[in-house]
């Protein structure tokens, strides 16, 4: 059940009800346009990750700023998106199942809709899907690109899927998914160079491969927002699918930059606005906001604009600040802001975002998407 907003537009910040997601305008639109502005006139598409924000208003503005359309992780995320507006969804994972796969076909009939494989049985059901609906399918072979996800091995296994694809009668080879996740968190600018580096290694020998069968791949799909300068300047990928850089938290915050220093790439917009509900004693304060309000998988949240309080611990409904110093401001009632840990499991949480530009509120976007996870 989708609930109220926790505000109304014109409302002041300190107003609006917590916990509450609410997004720094101001910081959205430079992260938006920071990414469009470093790929413009390199060739590079960008299609950015919606799993991150599962919001159609955001995907329409990505588009809006040339992006060519958005990925998503799962059909029910693509129903939202679609079904709100946005015409071009990639959904980067393998879609198993009856149920799903006549769901996935009834979009394609709205949409440029693409999915990937990596099994000759998705390919066969893919195609059965497919024509059963009329309709023929873009799919993606996905390749291992050292995650140890999903993914088929470069090279030979990947041309005998793309092969299969190619012969099927419903299916269209849309070209390589050569995502790496887990370079996205290496802290080291050098670490995470290295780790693209093999990955686009991968996938130009699999792309060349394949045109030495006779399989023209002109698209290479991948990247995210702690390798994407890699990506775009491999000279082998096509696609670019950042996601976090909109909104970034904790944890991509603790990526270093070509020279050790903290990245600067992109800026914190997204916040979980909360209330001291406690204040018991001087070296301890509670808030509203805990394992209900946060994901916490990636670590606790940055308090923002308290430098004395660190959030220590969460319980349920509860999280606890500690005090560091007496000169710290906070009192019973007061509100602060959280820098999730990790961006894409807090955003699941919420129903809506809270759209401030300084200390007012100007915007109320559905999140669409939120538990869309079948």
């Amino acid at each position: 059940m989708t609930i109220r907003p926790p505000a109304e537009i014109g409302m002041p910040l300190d107003e609006v009800d917590t916990p509450a997601l609410v997004v720094d305008l101001d910081a959205f639109e430079r992260n938006l346009h920071r990414l469009a502005d470093r790929v413009a006139g390199t060739g590079v598409r960008l299609r950015p990750h919606a799993k991150t924000h599962k919001c159609a208003v955001i995907a329409l503005k990505q588009m809006e700023l040339g992006a060519v359309g958005v990925c998503c992780q799962k059909v029910s995320e693509a129903e939202a998106l679609v079904y709100s507006g946005v015409k071009d969804v990639l959904v980067t994972n393998e879609i198993v199942g009856e149920t799903k796969l006549r769901r996935l076909m009834a979009l394609a009939g709205m949409a440029r809709i693409a999915t990937c494989a990596d099994d000759p049985a998705q390919i066969v059901a893919l195609d059965e899907a497919a024509g059963e609906a009329g309709i023929s399918l873009p799919v993606y072979v996905e390749v291992n690109m050292g995650g140890n996800r999903c993914g088929v091995e470069p090279g030979e296994p990947a041309l005998d899927l793309a092969r299969r694809v190619m012969d099927a009668p419903h299916l269209s080879f849309a070209g390589l998914q050569a995502y790496h996740g887990s370079a996205q968190h290496l802290r080291a600018w050098d670490e995470r160079r290295q780790a693209i580096a093999g990955a686009a290694d991968k996938a130009r020998m699999t792309r060349d491969l394949l045109a030495r069968h006779g399989i023209p791949c002109g698209n290479i799909t991948g990247a995210g927002t702690g390798t994407f300068e890699f990506e775009a300047g491999s000279g082998v990928y096509t696609e670019l699918q950042c996601g976090s850089y909109i909104f970034m938290d904790a944890d991509y915050g603790r990526n270093l930059d070509r020279d050790g220093g903290e990245t600067r790439s992109f800026e914190p917009s997204l916040f979980v606005w909360a209330t001291v509900m406690s204040r018991p004693t001087e070296d301890r304060a509670i808030v509203d906001a805990g394992l209900k309000a946060l994901g916490m998988d990636s670590g606790p949240p940055n308090v923002w604009d308290e430098p004395a309080a660190r959030y220590d611990r969460a319980s349920d409904e509860h999280g606890r600040l500690v005090i560091s110093a007496a000169t710290n401001r906070l009192k019973l009632g007061d509100k602060i802001k959280l820098v999730p840990g990790h961006c894409d499991p807090t955003v699941n949480l919420y129903d809506w975002y809270v759209g401030v530009r300084g200390e007012r509120v100007e915007a109320i976007w559905p999140i669409v998407a939120r538990g869309a996870v079948y």
